[in-house]
């Protein structure tokens, strides 16, 4: 609980607002009253002088006057200048109306005691010629005064006529209009007070009756939990805007400065990651790739019509996610590999037990010797180990799925790859999904094609028996969280009720990243018919300059013609595929020679050449290289 809580902003707000409404009425008042005082004294000199002017001009008055000034009379107040001069005050309600002569002597005045003296303020400006208005203090007190000339019938100047109206008239009648004023300047008061009443409740209301220093350290918190959170957050207007982007966002999408007010689409650009900001791609924990970053995004609209976004980095887990799915098939190849194993060991064993000597040592020899040369001939075309090794690997996860893996008779890798670790992610990938689609085809076959064009540049095709890719999603396929598979197996594997699909979708948008980063390109289209294949299902065909170093560079025993034999990792890898792919081959054959009548194991669906299975097939493989080579199948990548 707070002792001596600070006013609320409301309140400081309706103090300002309500000191403001009286200070502008008080200062508009003024404002008002000033000229028009001014204006009620010019009114009132100038009606003095307008009667002066006129009384000036009465016909007769300045013979009347020369004649009463040729005959050496006194002032009168019985006389006839006297008399015409109080009937017109008394007509016009003036303070006074003096008639002087032209030595100021005055002949008319109200009070009789002052005929015949002189005025008693200066008379030589309007004897002279010039009529005179002001006010001015004289015998009667403050009056506003006019003065006129009096001339006679030849327009010589022979006295002046000198009307004053009393100031305290003046003064009474800009007090009448003070009632009005204040009447009015109340009413204006009292809606600028009510105004800032409702608007300070309204200020109240939207802040939630905090004070100045509550809202500051607010802010201050504010800024120090989302600059501090492992959690990219976004905030956009309503207009979808870039309102707010923390420290963390900005490193995840590579944002600046001058992101803020900009469209999410303009600062971003277009793509998957602007469409989830934006909410045209709805949901939860929805994928996205930034650059090389892999993100899981979160929006949830805000009341006024904006959203906030979270952004959380899971490129080391799909890292760990990727090596967790290779470590799952290397389990599978061993798993295979037992299998295999154990078949074997019992067809060894019925023969021994059936004293059938001959026939087993021949059956080993047999076994051991045709896959020994099949996984010879893989690395003889393959030289890379990581590579090779993955393709052995690959075939012994295919055979177990009753599935043909086949490599390409022509084609032909040498070991001097640039980058053998992203090329064993791509090739991954691929036979993964080649893997998955010819799965369910009538005769499901996957088929490699590794080759070299010109000096750098590999051309890696991956061909499958499977319904293929329709020409309108071509394009669609690479794009972040595009997936085939289906929501219920999506979903069993996100362990969400419903299923999801939001984490699938990634592996072929990051192989067109790695393509595109090296300057290559990626393709789908129909696989076509050639010598080893019949044609149908889908082609993922990606070509990848640069992706070899100088053959300068490279050891003569590793370029193509030369022994692979000679190349310590080749021979390593040959020896881990011939100790691995050996109990595929054996426990086909174990199957036909103890079982005749038996239908064909997947070896038998190599395709002969000459002497011996082909070359470039294999399907017989239980598992991949030897165990310092197992990180291939980890590093297989992420998958679709």
């Amino acid at each position: 609980m707070r002792v001596g809580s600070p006013r609320r902003v409301s309140s400081h707000v309706l103090t300002a607002q309500l000191a403001l409404v009286v200070g502008v009425t008080a200062l508009v008042s003024g404002v008002f009253l000033a000229p028009l005082s001014d204006q009620l004294d010019r009114q009132a000199t100038r009606r003095a002088l307008a009667i002066a002017q006129t009384t000036a001009a009465r016909p007769g008055l300045a013979d009347e006057l020369t004649a009463a000034a040729h005959a050496a009379e006194r002032p009168s107040p019985r006389g006839p200048l006297q008399t015409e001069a109080e009937r017109i005050r008394r007509a016009t309600g003036a303070e006074y109306v003096v008639i002087m002569d032209e030595r100021g002597i005055r002949w008319s005045h109200p009070s009789p005691s002052a005929l015949g003296r002189h005025v008693s303020t200066d008379p030589g400006p309007v004897l002279s010629g010039r009529d005179v208005a002001q006010i001015d203090d004289g015998t009667l007190g403050r009056t506003a005064r006019g003065k006129a000339p009096l001339r006679n019938a030849d327009g010589r100047i022979i006295g002046a006529v000198s009307v004053g109206i009393d100031y305290a008239n003046v003064r009474e009648s800009l007090l009448a209009l003070v009632p009005k004023l204040l009447t009015y300047a109340g009413g204006a008061l009292a809606v600028g007070a009510l105004a800032a009443c409702l608007l300070a409740r309204r200020l109240r209301r939207r802040t939630h009756a905090l004070a100045f220093s509550d809202i500051s350290a607010l802010l201050a918190e504010r800024e120090a939990m989302l600059h501090g959170l492992a959690e990219g957050v976004v905030a956009l207007d309503a207009d979808g805007r870039v309102r707010l982007v923390n420290d963390e966002a900005q490193r995840l999408l590579g944002l600046g400065a001058d992101a803020l007010g900009r469209p999410v689409t303009e600062a971003l650009g277009p793509g998957r990651t602007a469409d989830v900001l934006s909410g045209r791609v709805a949901g939860r924990d929805l994928v996205t790739v930034r650059g090389s970053r892999v993100l899981v995004a979160n929006r949830m609209p805000t009341a006024d019509g904006g959203a906030v976004a979270t952004l959380r980095d899971r490129t080391e887990l799909e890292r760990l996610g990727r090596e967790l799915e290779g470590t799952r098939g290397l389990l599978d190849a061993l798993r295979a590999q037992d299998h295999e194993h154990a078949n074997r060991l019992h067809t060894l064993l019925g023969l021994l037990e059936l004293g059938l000597h001959e026939d087993a040592a021949r059956y080993v020899t047999e076994a051991l010797g045709v896959h020994r040369a099949t996984a010879e001939e893989v690395t003889e075309r393959v030289h890379d180990p990581l590579v090779s090794a993955l393709l052995v690997g690959k075939a012994a996860v295919a055979a177990e799925r009753g599935v043909a893996l086949r490599l390409h008779p022509d084609s032909f890798l040498p070991d001097r790859l640039a980058d053998p670790s992203g090329l064993v992610t791509v090739v991954g990938n691929l036979v993964d999904n080649a893997l998955d689609a010819a799965a369910g085809s009538a005769e499901p076959a996957v088929e490699v094609e590794l080759r070299v064009e010109g000096d750098r540049t590999v051309v890696l095709a991956v061909r499958d028996t499977g319904p293929g890719v329709p020409a309108a999603h071509r394009e669609s396929v690479f794009e972040e969280g595009w997936s085939t598979k289906a929501a219920a197996d999506a979903g069993a594997d996100s362990g969400e009720e419903g299923g999801s699909t939001a984490h699938r979708g990634l592996g072929l948008a990051l192989i067109r990243r790695f393509a595109q980063r090296a300057g290559g390109t990626v393709r789908v289209g129909t696989a076509t018919g050639n010598d080893t294949w019949t044609g149908g299902g889908a082609e993922f065909r990606v070509v990848l300059p640069e992706a070899l170093t100088d053959t300068a560079h490279a050891a003569p025993d590793r370029v193509r013609g030369g022994d692979s034999a000679a190349d310590p990792a080749c021979a390593s890898a040959a020896a881990s595929a011939v100790d691995l792919a050996a109990a595929s081959a054996a426990a086909s054959a174990a199957a036909s020679a103890a079982d005749p009548a038996a239908d064909p194991a997947e070896g038998d669906r190599l395709p002969p050449e000459g002497d011996r299975p082909e070359a470039a097939t294999a399907e017989a493989a239980t598992a991949e290289g030897a165990p310092s080579r197992t990180r291939s199948e980890a590093d297989a990548g992420s998958r679709t």
